[in-house]
């Protein structure tokens, strides 16, 4: 049931950063390709990012950290190529919609924890 909330989530968070960009950067065509987004998305993570940061340890080493943005870039690239309906212009566009859709996340996630506290009954 967990997965199935940050999948809807993270759906929101692609539609949200795909209409904060420009139709020149980020295009999605709709609720269904955001889903399919979300969901390779989580499985890139899952599976491709762990290795990928394996392998470019000593860049991320060398760059203080910051080439971990450049592996979530290219992670939406690779999204791009597998979803029909999920398009990403450039290397700096896919960047920037990374940006867009860690805080939209970032949000979403803070809404569904505060709502999920118990209230307080002093």
């Amino acid at each position: 049931m967990n997965f199935i909330i940050r999948i809807i989530i993270s759906t929101l968070a692609v539609l949200v950063a795909s209409y904060l960009l420009p139709e020149s950067m980020v295009h999605v065509d709709g609720f269904t390709s955001a889903l399919i987004v979300a969901v390779v998305l989580a499985f890139l993570n899952a599976v491709v990012k762990p290795v990928m940061v394996l392998l470019t340890i000593p860049a991320t080493v060398f760059t203080f950290g910051l080439f971990l943005l450049a592996i979530n870039a290219f992670l939406i690239m690779m999204a791009d190529y597998f979803v029909d309906g999920f398009v990403v212009y450039g290397f700096w566009s896919a960047l920037l919609f990374s940006f867009v859709l860690s805080i939209a996340n970032a949000i979403f996630e803070a809404i569904r924890k505060r709502d999920e506290q118990p209230p307080n009954n002093f």
